[in-house]
């Protein structure tokens, strides 16, 4: 049926839909397969750099680690031979907050808890900065609670000796 059709057509009319089909046949291919093909090649460039970026700035920040880590342990040796809990204990009372120091004990091998009553908030953060910067302890818990007075907490520390 469809070859006798065709066959009644005369030559100009073959050769048109014959170029109209190959044209169509393209126009399809273009936008169904390369097309689509293309976006998501372009989508997979930007994503490319956006991670390129992401490594550049991980690679940067494990260098800081690096780098703190290495201050961390120059400062660990500079401890004239104190324990983690004599470390807290005379650095709390060198901060001004002797007075709020309630207890200082250790909590398994790496771990020392420190507790303040009504110490002032102020003191209390820049001693745990210094304890970090100095010595490489760093705070892995903390809670406070206010306390009577302006500025006053009532909290408690536990310290961790760097590895």
């Amino acid at each position: 049926m469809i070859a006798t059709w065709w066959q009644s057509l005369a030559t100009n009319e073959r050769r048109m839909l014959s170029a109209g089909a190959l044209v169509a046949t393209l126009l399809l291919l273009w936008a169904f397969a390369w097309h689509p093909l293309a976006l998501r090649r372009a989508e997979l460039v930007t994503d490319v750099e956006r991670q390129r970026l992401e490594l550049a700035e991980v690679r940067s920040a494990a260098a800081d680690v690096a780098r703190l880590r290495a201050v961390g342990a120059q400062a660990r040796g500079d401890r004239e031979g104190k324990s983690l809990l004599a470390l807290a204990d005379t650095t709390a009372r060198e901060a001004g907050l002797g007075s709020a120091l309630r207890r200082v004990e250790p909590v398994g091998e790496r771990d020392v808890r420190v507790a303040f009553e009504g110490a002032g908030f102020d003191p209390l953060v820049a001693w745990l900065e210094q304890l970090a910067g100095r010595h490489g302890i760093e705070a892995i818990e903390f809670s406070a609670q206010r306390a009577q007075g302006i500025g006053l907490v009532d909290a408690h520390v536990t310290l961790r000796d760097a590895p």
